[in-house]
């Protein structure tokens, strides 16, 4: 098996001289200027590498592809872990909180509570006749 060395990956935009967040047309605009101050005639090597990192950023699907590959710096260890802190007191929003959980302060229907009567309930025995369901009129 011929196995091929790993080369070292470059980064163009170091190569082209911009920012990793620069635009398209900057990145063009870096890449004609770099190119006007290294031609290939005078400089065929620096060339190849600005020619192969313009390649690699200047569309959209190629510049996704060539930041995935870039690696960030990992960001560096604490030295020393801090210990958390819990806030186990009491406080008035707690048992307010608790207090409207555990109640029925909030509710706003109560008719499944209470049932239809009809004021001939209410009335003396001689006026029995009259009967209206205050349950339907509600």
């Amino acid at each position: 098996m011929n196995a091929q060395p790993v080369q070292p990956y470059h980064d163009p935009f170091a190569a082209l001289n911009v920012a990793r967040d620069a635009t398209l047309d900057a990145i063009k605009d870096a890449y004609f200027q770099a190119v006007r101050a290294h031609p290939p005639e005078r400089d065929p090597e620096m060339f190849k590498a600005i020619r192969a990192a313009y390649e690699r950023v200047r569309t959209p699907e190629r510049r996704i592809e060539t930041d995935l590959l870039l690696l960030r710096d990992a960001l560096p260890a604490p030295t020393e872990w801090a210990t958390p802190t819990f806030d186990l007191s009491v406080h008035r929003e707690d048992l307010l909180s608790a207090a409207r959980a555990l109640s029925d302060l909030e509710r706003a229907d109560f008719r499944e509570d209470f049932r239809a009567f009809q004021i001939a309930d209410l009335r003396a025995p001689s006026d029995q006749n009259d009967s209206i369901d205050l349950g339907k009129m509600i």
